[in-house]
């Protein structure tokens, strides 16, 4: 099951609107989806090594604009819809505990927790709630997302066919790798 799963992702990732899809994933997982995009950008750079780079700037720009839809949630809408969202991800508790970090670290913030697989929507939504400096976001979110997203590419490119022989051969492995991080990266918001 999880081959067949496999060989349609890989075939997907090289579809003609392979590209259109990853925005779409990396622009709301930015605000209130809860799978991050390299669930995407892992096999699309696999499959078009070439264009690592190419990949990598979609899913970087597609992060930051969805990173503005987060920020206007918190920063609009943070008792309906904000609410909404972070407590539906048991968000709510962090959110509150964010405010005296973001006064004090404000952008190291934002880039550390941006290159972090801890939701991306936590740091969004909590920004525009406490009306971060917007500039401030903007640079923040551009540098954490650039270098989270380039710097997989750039490895997957670089070390590619050895990473993808690997992931072929364990996949179930791979798999539970990823579920784990993926899952680790909410438990580890109960003890920050």
């Amino acid at each position: 099951m999880l081959k067949a799963m496999y060989n349609q992702m890989m075939a997907k990732a090289s579809h003609r609107h392979a590209l259109w899809w990853l925005a779409a994933v990396s622009f709301i997982e930015s605000s209130v989806f809860p799978i991050p995009p390299d669930i995407m950008l892992i096999p699309m750079v696999l499959a078009a090594p070439t264009q690592w780079w190419r990949i990598a700037l979609v899913c970087t720009i597609s992060s930051v604009l969805g990173g503005y839809l987060g920020y206007a949630i918190g920063y609009f809408a943070m008792d309906t819809i904000g609410a909404a969202i972070l407590s539906a991800f048991h968000l709510t508790d962090k959110f509150y505990a964010l405010k005296p970090i973001i006064d004090e670290w404000g952008v190291w913030f934002i880039i550390v927790k941006g290159m972090t697989p801890i939701p991306y929507k936590l740091v969004t939504i909590t920004a525009g709630a406490f009306d971060f400096d917007l500039a401030h976001f903007t640079f923040a979110s551009i540098v954490a997302r650039g270098m989270r997203f380039f710097l997989v590419a750039a490895l997957l490119w670089r070390f590619g066919p050895p990473i993808r022989d690997f992931v072929e051969k364990r996949l179930t492995l791979v798999t539970t790798l990823f579920i784990v991080l993926l899952i680790g990266g909410f438990v580890a918001l109960k003890f920050l």
